[in-house]
Parts: structure tokens; C-alpha cells; sequence
């Protein structure tokens, strides 16, 4: 049995749970359903134990969940709680492969990623200009691949200058000038990104670094060293598609916390690409981590790159109807 007692949540001056009671027997099937910001994701947060309610009492099993220590609610969490996450993690094509390069930083990070998806063309197919499905060639070689600021970028497309300092008015105004739909719970960063995607992003033929994200899209990011509210991240883009994501990572824990003070926010707000926030990530951080630079990249998504081919002659491990059916 699962039962709540006056669970209260607020983020900042923003109360999201205002005293909640339930009770879901053992075998019972419960959805919670509301419109988005009414803190569905916060209370199902809140009942996995993946965060800790400001008041209330969260009781699994007969156990008092909000009384145990984070080691303890770890291992309990471990033994009697399973999850169905409601993005990417369901999704068979989603092979991912990732790097860290200690003492790294976004540059150098992808100058790795280059020399991988090189070295990888050059083992499977023997070059670097491949031919593609279609018969085309295309050239993933090169010292070095195309770098593109993403703020000069959506300015040179929009016509006018664009920075973090843009008011969101004026970035909806043009977002919808050029057929954008702006969700409420956009931040700034979000549809300036929205903008290079319709605008920029699916024109880059050429392997192109897309370079200097906003702060308040890019939450695990380390803040630019000499453009404040921008961080060092490079999106990878490839015949129009986004190949592999790059940055500095954020090794501050003091940062990372207030980063994540306002995803929760945001998360409140209603945004479901909004990240929450994770007392045990910090902790970790509290102990030690080194800079670094990390990348990931879909593994069938460099597949598509190196043949042309879709994602359903790339994929992994595909779903396979039974025979006879």
C-alpha cells in the first residue's frame, strides 16, 4: 500500500503540491491526470521517492519513506520501485554512446568526436567519402569540420540581432512569424532553439559544430568562459540531422544545484523536457569531480550518417514481428 498524508511541495515562492492525501492499495491501478503544471511529474516525483516533499508524509510498505537517510532510501528505492520513464528510454533505437575526456573541455571533446566518427568510417567502409544509399557520395573527412555560432546563426536568418538579452516577446513574435508554435512554458533559450531548428539546423550538409547554448536550456553545462549566459556546448550536425551533443560539463555543485532549483521550476510550470532536481547527483558532485568535457551520440544515428540509409535498416535491435502473424 502506498499512502500520502498532506504532502506539500514549493519551488522557491512557487507552491506546487498543496497538502495531498491518497491512498493506492496493493494491485490497485491508479492515473493521475490534470492539465499541464497542476504537478503531476512533482507528485509522481515525490511517490518514487526521486525527490522529498517540503511536508507530509510519504509512506510505501509500511515503511516512512520521508524518515530515511538518502543511502537508505536508495537501497529502499532499489528493492521496491520500478519505473516506466515517459521519453526516450522506451524508444529500441535509442543506442547511445558515450565519452569523457578528464581535464577536457568542449573543444576538445570534439575534436574526439571527429576523430571518432572518422576512425569508425575508415574501419567499417576503408574511407572517409562514403557512398551513400542513394548513390551519392559525402565526405565526413577533414582536419577540421565547421564551427557556427547558434545566437549569430538564428540572427543572420531572422535579420536582426538576437541575444540571451532578446525579450521573449520578441522571440515569440518571431517564432510565430515563421510558423512556430510557442508553448507557455518556454524559456527564452527554447525557442531561439526552436528558430535554428526551422531556420538553420536542417540546411548544415557539411559536419558542423553548432556551438554556445543558452544557460537555461543547457542545465548540466559549465557557463561559457567569456559570454555570460551562454555555456559551452556544441550540438553536431550532419546532412541536416543532429549527430552527437558535446560540452564542458558543470563540475560545481553549488551551480548544478541552483541549475536545477530552476528546472524544477520549470518542471512545475509544465514543461516535460524540464529536469528536477537530484539530491544524490549533487552530493556526488560535493565529493570531487574533475573538469571535463563529455559527448553523446546515437550510435544508429552515426550509422545513417556513414550509409544514407533510415533508421529502419540502422537500427539496433529492432522490433521483429513473430512469423505467420
Amino acid at each position: 500500500m502506498i499512502s500520502l498524508r498532506n504532502i506539500r511541495k514549493s519551488f522557491g515562492n512557487l507552491e506546487v503540491l498543496k497538502g495531498i492525501d491518497l491512498d493506492i492499495q496493493q494491485g490497485e491501478m491508479v492515473s493521475i491526470v490534470g492539465p499541464s503544471g497542476a504537478g503531476k511529474t512533482t507528485l509522481l516525483q515525490i511517490m518514487g521517492t526521486l525527490d522529498r516533499p517540503n511536508e507530509g508524509t510519504l509512506r510505501i510498505a509500511d515503511t516512512d519513506v520521508t524518515r530515511l537517510s538518502s543511502s537508505a532510501l536508495s537501497h529502499f528505492r532499489n528493492a521496491h520501485i520500478g519505473f516506466i520513464f515517459q521519453f526516450h528510454q522506451l524508444l529500441p533505437e535509442f543506442t547511445a554512446l558515450e565519452a569523457y575526456e578528464a581535464y577536457g573541455t568542449y573543444d576538445t571533446i570534439g575534436e574526439l568526436t571527429k576523430d571518432l566518427v572518422q576512425r569508425a568510417c575508415r574501419d567499417a567502409l576503408g574511407t572517409t567519402a562514403v557512398t551513400l544509399a542513394d548513390g551519392t557520395e559525402y565526405d565526413l573527412g577533414g582536419e577540421a569540420w565547421d564551427r557556427l555560432d547558434l545566437y549569430a546563426s538564428v540572427s543572420q536568418a531572422v535579420g536582426e540581432e538576437i541575444t540571451v538579452e532578446t525579450p521573449r516577446e520578441r522571440l515569440e513574435a518571431l517564432a510565430e512569424a515563421h510558423g512556430i508554435g510557442v508553448a507557455p512554458f518556454w524559456v527564452p533559450g527554447k525557442i531561439v532553439e526552436e528558430l535554428f531548428e526551422e531556420l538553420v539546423g536542417s540546411k548544415l550538409w557539411a559536419p558542423t559544430f553548432v556551438c554556445d547554448f543558452p544557460e537555461d536550456t543547457s542545465p548540466l553545462t559549465r557557463p561559457h568562459r567569456s559570454k555570460p549566459g551562454l555555456t559551452e556546448k556544441w550540438d553536431l550536425y550532419v546532412r541536416g540531422m543532429e549527430l552527437a551533443t558535446g560540452y564542458s560539463e558543470l563540475a560545481d555543485p553549488v551551480i548544478q544545484r541552483e541549475r536545477l532549483v530552476a528546472q524544477s521550476l520549470e518542471a512545475a510550470n509544465g514543461d516535460p523536457e524540464a529536469m528536477q532536481l537530484d539530491e544524490e547527483f549533487i552530493q556526488a558532485l560535493e565529493q570531487g569531480f574533475p573538469p571535463c568535457g563529455g559527448m553523446g551520440m546515437g550510435i544508429d544515428r552515426l550509422l545513417t550518417a556513414m550509409t544514407g540509409l533510415g533508421i529502419r535498416e540502422t537500427i539496433t535491435f529492432p522490433f521483429i514481428k513473430p512469423q505467420g502473424k
